[in-house]
This record gives structure tokens, C-alpha cells and sequence, in this order.
């Protein structure tokens, strides 16, 4: 049975194929959005005057629409909201799982897991999809924690520019496991093998003056 529009891989481009690795690429659509919904920093890369320009920041996913959210002065939110195409943009997300320790320093690497998304952003203009975009860029930070804030008002919206980004050219690349080391390597005296990392989280802080009345709310605890 063939895969429905909301499972099917997305579809390889001559932008999404990468010179290396291939074997380490993947087009499945489940792992881009578990890559991209784990991370909470993406970088959102575009050309402004003639030079490139890389931003880290904050972004949100609603199926498969990305959104980016920053001041209405943001060069690059005003480039995408001027009359035309919009802007071009490519957005990256990376998680690091482990350092790979090799035997020789050139086999040296990490497991990651990446996303890179190729495409045209443009600025967010509809009332609600606005609404519903500033709402998943709270709650891809915290779940939960959309519904358990005040909304932000006229004046904060009008300061608010939002842009999204459709994944359509997109790809994943994973790896995993241990060093590569070349056969007559093997026998070297040299620990060799993976050191994992995990993000982890810690006690919640309260902020000052928080009324101690208000309980920690249980999607902190859960973490």
C-alpha cells in the first residue's frame, strides 16, 4: 500500500542530496520531525546585502509548516514580508548524541542527528495563523506552557513580526555507532569507543517574587 501525503518521505532534490555520506541520509518524515521537534535552537541562514548571514533562534513546528518569530525591525523578517518571492532561506537543526573517539586522530568524529530545510520563507500576515504560530513557539519550548500564560496583547503583537517556512526540500542525516579506524589500526594501545551525551534538566527556579502559592506546574516536574 503506498504511503498517504502525511506519511511518504519527502521527496529527494539536487539541494537535499548530500556529496558525502549518502548512506547517512534520510528523506523519512517521521525522523525529520522527531529531529526538529527534540531541538530548540535552529539556524536560519539567508543572504543580505551580497553576504551570508546565519541567525540562531527560536522556532516552532505545525505540521509541516515551520515559524520563526522576532522584532518587526528584523532584517530578515522585513525581507520576507516585502511584495515579491519572499526570502530564501536555509534552516538547520543539529542534536549531538556522542564524541567518537578513535584510534587515529582523523577517525576522529560525533554521532549527531540534523535537519536542513531548503525553501521560501514569508512573513505571517492572518490574524489566527499568527496566534497559532507565537502558541507553538511557546509550546515547542514547554509543552503545555501556551495555555498556562497571559496572550500576548495588541501592542506586543504589533511588535511581533512571524515568518514561516514550508518543509518541502528537506533531509535528515544521522550517525551513529562506534570509530571507524582503519583495519591496521585495531591493535594500537589507545582507548577507543563513544562518549555519549544527553541533555538533561534541573530543578526548576522560581522567578523573584513569584507568590510561593504557585505551585510548579506538573509539565515542569514531568521533566
Amino acid at each position: 500500500m503506498a504511503d498517504s501525503p502525511a506519511t511518504a518521505p519527502y521527496a529527494s532534490t539536487d539541494r537535499t542530496v548530500p556529496a558525502r555520506y549518502r548512506d547517512r541520509t534520510s528523506y523519512d518524515r517521521a525522523l525529520v520531525h522527531g529531529i526538529l521537534d527534540e531541538a530548540y535552537v535552529c539556524h536560519l541562514g539567508f543572504v543580505r546585502d551580497g553576504a551570508p548571514v546565519v541567525l540562531p533562534t527560536l522556532f516552532g513546528r505545525v505540521g509541516e509548516r515551520l515559524y520563526i518569530h522576532g522584532s518587526t525591525g528584523s532584517r530578515p523578517l522585513r525581507a520576507a514580508g516585502q511584495a515579491g518571492p519572499g526570502l530564501e532561506v536555509c534552516l538547520t537543526v543539529t542534536h549531538v548524541d556522542g564524541l567518537v573517539l578513535a584510534r587515529s586522530a582523523m577517525h576522529h568524529s560525533i554521532n549527531f542527528r540534523s535537519v536542513v530545510v531548503h525553501g521560501t520563507a514569508h512573513e505571517v500576515t492572518d490574524p489566527q495563523e499568527r496566534l497559532t504560530a507565537l502558541n507553538a513557539l511557546v509550546d515547542h519550548v514547554v509543552p503545555g506552557r501556551a495555555s498556562d500564560t497571559r496572550p500576548p496583547n495588541a501592542k506586543e503583537l504589533a511588535a511581533t513580526a512571524v515568518i514561516s517556512l514550508d518543509l518541502n526540500e528537506v533531509s535528515a542525516k544521522v550517525r551513529a555507532g562506534g570509530p571507524n579506524d582503519d583495519a591496521e589500526d585495531l591493535g594500537l594501545p589507545y582507548w577507543a569507543g563513544v562518549l555519549p551525551l544527553a541533555p538533561g534538566y534541573g530543578a526548576p527556579v522560581p522567578a523573584d517574587g513569584l507568590d510561593p502559592a504557585v505551585a510548579v506546574p506538573g509539565y515542569l516536574t514531568a521533566r
